[in-house]
């Protein structure tokens, strides 16, 4: 039997509603003890000693962009996981706007295998909602969910057609699966920054927000009939939280995400023209931050998620309305994060614990982010008064399209722990 103990740590696991000093001992991957560990249990543990740091479940992305298959170049499932450990990230799920798109079972199986070649971050995926993401005829999706894709998206395009959509929902909650929707109606959108004043004075066309809010409210009109399970993802503007959180007081199951980068960037970034700052969706307005912060402290937005997007620096150094969309974020989200919601005094660490364990199992029906005895020990131990610089250059992503590069930033993870094995330690 293998042992690790984790002694003394700051113990926060929002499932339990646990949040003392206290032991944590895994056993054949499995945690089996939380609490006040006797010796005789803990003979021949591995020890963590974890005085003044925060013990927390394993942390759960539920939107990267691993890149494989077919643009390699840019990322790959190893790569990926590697980063998610060094971000405290245990599980991470693969979006599939990939080439080919992940819209067939042996796609989904593919993933997975390389997911566990990899021996790092558990790796889950999502499946396509329609056949190459083209939103016209769905995709096998039953055929994926038995092949174990969590979830369904067509990211990066939202489905524009009413009818495919609906049909989705009734599939969808036939399968009692989510579905995942990256809201923009294509007709509203062909710019690459928020519209507005900046966009004007930097002579770049615009995205605004109503094309975001048209789809949601859309899909929220057809949840209210069809039922089932609606998952919104990187929301971006005031009016989209408005929409999910009067979903939520009328019953309906919408969860929602919000990332570092629109919790604490506004569009005013983009005006050095470094494409950096340039994601879809666009960085908004001061307003439209402060919107999503406290939307992600009332529980409105229930998932904390990176959209780690990594792309070639050949891609990133076109000029600003050339460059492809995306930045990459899973090795500094966590400090990331605590600047946007902590540092600000608006939540504590509980609250983005919560935003980064219970918020996404649940959004893909998953019994992962928790400490509860009996589940996978997956363990995520971060020291909040870690002071560090980001440095792209010793991120274990290929990609370093990062605005955060240079930035210093507290409270880091230190520990990566996936089934009772340390996955990633940082190094002293």
């Amino acid at each position: 039997m293998t042992k690790l103990l984790i002694q003394q740590g700051r113990v926060i696991d929002p499932a339990s509603k646990l949040n003392k000093v206290c032991d944590v001992l895994i056993e054949d991957g499995v945690i089996s003890q939380v609490g006040t560990v006797s010796p005789h249990h803990a003979r021949g543990a591995t020890r963590i000693k974890a005085k003044g740091k925060i013990v927390c479940p394993g942390l759960i992305d539920v939107h990267v962009h691993c890149r494989e298959p077919g643009q390699e170049g840019k990322e790959t499932i190893a790569t990926a996981s590697a980063a998610a450990v060094a971000g405290g990230f245990t599980t991470i799920v693969a979006m599939p706007n990939t080439s080919p798109a992940i819209d067939q079972h042996t796609s989904v199986d593919f993933v997975l295998h390389r997911g566990r070649q990899a021996k790092l971050a558990r790796v889950l995926t999502t499946g396509c909602i329609t056949k190459d993401r083209k939103g016209e005829e769905l995709a096998e999706m039953g055929m994926m969910q038995e092949a174990g894709a969590v979830a369904f998206t067509d990211d990066g395009t939202g489905i524009a057609d009413s009818k495919v959509m609906q049909r989705a929902m009734q599939y969808a909650k036939m399968l009692d699966a989510t579905l995942m929707q990256h809201c923009q109606d294509p007709t509203l959108f062909g710019g690459s920054m928020n519209s507005g004043p900046i966009a004007v004075r930097m002579g770049l066309g615009g995205i605004a927000p109503v094309g975001e809010e048209i789809m949601l409210l859309r899909d929220i009109e057809l949840l209210e009939r069809i039922g089932g399970h609606y998952h919104a993802q990187h929301l971006s503007s005031k009016k989209s939280i408005e929409l999910v959180r009067t979903a939520k007081k009328d019953g309906l199951t919408v969860s929602a995400e919000a990332t570092p980068h629109h919790l604490l960037l506004t569009d005013a970034a983009c005006m050095t023209y470094d494409s950096n700052f340039k994601m879809n969706p666009p960085l908004r307005t001061a307003a439209d931050v402060d919107a999503l912060r406290r939307g992600v402290v009332d529980g409105t937005i229930c998932c904390l998620a990176t959209d780690h997007a990594p792309h070639t620096q050949e891609e990133k150094d076109l000029e600003f309305a050339l460059a492809p969309f995306g930045i990459v974020g899973l090795e500094c989200a966590v400090s990331l994060y605590a600047k946007a919601l902590i540092d600000t005094g608006l939540c504590g660490w509980e609250t983005v614990i919560e935003r980064m364990t219970v918020g996404p199992a649940a959004s893909i029906h998953s019994d992962l982010g928790t400490l509860k005895v009996g589940r996978p020990g997956d363990v995520t131990i971060i020291d909040p008064e870690l002071e560090w610089t980001v440095d792209v250059d010793r991120f274990a992503s290929k990609g370093r399209n990062c605005p955060w590069n240079g930035w210093t930033l507290k409270g880091r993870p230190t520990t990566t722990i996936v089934n009772g094995d340390i996955k990633f330690q940082l190094e002293k």
